[in-house]
């Protein structure tokens, strides 16, 4: 028997469901075995019919043969080689129609036969053909039963044309409705890899941005100190050694704890503050302990009652202060900062203030502006669904403002706050870091 197309099977990035193409070859291996045991009974009941009244006949001999031949022919189509095989397929069923129509002439009551003829045919053929096989074979019917019949009936003439064309119908309308249906299934199936695609593809950019903000509040901050201490040594090689040695020496408990932090960086990419534990407090203020020298005296201010936070509102707020207070040691020009972390009702804020030179914000938010320092910052704290704000002016120092809600989910990135503020210049005060002067780096 032949076997309808199967749809497409799915691929790795959806996979078929439990069952679905088994339970299929199931349900075709069972109609295939009430087709061949519906054609074989009605083949021995038609072949019984005959020599029980026709015994003897010179045709006797050729119906025998015949029926026989129907017989090997029907079932030679569950042989995985000829299923295996279309061209082979065809010409075993075409064969079953050929010795049918040619039993048929010599016995007329082989003529029902053809309804599992009709059906297989209906199921292998394509639509054109089987409609075509159809009406050949109800003609040829109709023929057989006037030859049997003893006085004209016309229900002889009306029931098997009737019959076919019910059972085209549907078997057409069926055929129509599978394949209106595996479409369907290979456009979701289409769709769903689509979207996958796509997931993954964001999901890699999304990491790419993270990752490279993580870098820059990191490994390039330090690498940038770093530089700016050896060269700073190098000029005062001869002329101050003490003073040059002290650069050195500070250039290297920068590159130990770099170290420290790409370790941590490539172990989970959590600040080596916070895996220490203590909290963002104790974060904080070990950040401005390390950031203190003789040039700029760094201070840390705790406001409220803390409470705990989200590891990701953590990590972004030490980064934050990282980013913000490498850029007053690189910019700014400042003596003093502060960071104030203030704990309130329904937010964290927390300020990075400094004396430095200041700038204009909006210099630094203007399209083309170098340095990802403050681009940064606000991806950050947007993606807590929170707001930055810088407030600044030449030679006024700078704040820079990092408010986070609590409750908030910090998974969805929200929209964009308004990157800088530009009130009135914040009054320098004792300790304050932020950005300032060039802002490359910002």
């Amino acid at each position: 028997m032949s076997h309808p197309p199967r749809p497409a099977a799915a691929g790795p990035d959806m996979a078929p469901p439990a069952g679905g193409t088994h339970g299929a070859d199931r349900d075709d291996r069972r109609l295939d075995a009430v087709m061949n045991t519906a054609f074989i009974a009605l083949l021995a009941a038609a072949l019984s019919r005959f020599l029980t009244n026709h015994w003897g006949s010179a045709e006797a001999p050729f119906v025998i043969g015949l029926s026989a031949a129907l017989a090997v022919l029907q079932l030679a189509g569950q042989h995985p080689a000829v299923r295996a095989r279309p061209g082979t397929e065809r010409l075993r069923f075409a064969l079953v129609v050929g010795c049918w129509a040619v039993t048929v002439a010599l016995a007329p009551s082989f003529a029902w036969c053809a309804v599992p003829l009709i059906y297989t045919g209906l199921r292998s053929l394509p639509t054109r053909a089987a409609v075509a096989l159809v009406a050949v074979v109800c003609v040829w019917v109709v023929i057989a039963e006037y030859r049997l019949s003893q006085a004209f009936d016309p229900i002889l003439f009306l029931l098997p044309p009737v019959v076919a064309a019910l059972a085209t119908a549907v078997f057409v309308h069926m055929r129509r409705q599978a394949d209106r249906l595996r479409a369907l299934i290979d456009d979701l199936i289409r769709t769903r890899r689509e979207l996958a695609a796509t997931e993954r593809r964001e999901g890699t950019l999304a990491e790419r941005q993270r990752l490279s903000m993580e870098i820059h509040d990191t490994l390039a901050q330090s690498l940038s100190s770093q530089q700016m201490l050896l060269q700073a040594a190098e000029r005062l090689w001869d002329a101050d050694p003490a003073r040059s040695r002290e650069h050195v020496r500070t250039a290297e408990s920068i590159a130990e704890r770099s170290l420290v932090e790409a370790r941590r960086f490539v172990h989970d990419l959590a600040p080596a503050d916070l895996a220490e534990g203590g909290g963002l407090a104790q974060a904080l203020r070990a950040l401005a302990g390390r950031e203190s020298t003789d040039a700029l005296r760094v201070r840390f201010h705790l406001e409220g009652t803390a409470v705990a936070l989200p590891d990701q509102a953590q990590s972004a707020l030490l980064r934050i202060a990282q980013g913000a207070l490498a850029n007053v040691r690189e910019h700014a020009d400042a003596s003093d900062a502060a960071l104030t972390l203030s704990h309130l009702d329904d937010q964290v804020v927390l300020d990075i203030a400094d004396n430095g030179g200041g700038f204009v914000p909006a210099e630094v938010a203007a399209p083309g502006a170098r340095g990802h320092g403050l681009a940064a910052m606000r991806a950050r704290v947007r993606q807590l669904g929170g707001t930055l704000t810088v407030e600044s002016a030449p030679g006024e120092g700078t704040v820079v403002s990092a408010a986070v809600p609590l409750g908030r989910s910090t998974d969805h990135p929200h929209p964009d706050p308004a990157p800088t503020s530009d009130a009135a210049p914040a009054p320098a005060p004792e300790a304050a870091p932020g950005p300032d002067r060039s802002q490359e780096d910002r």
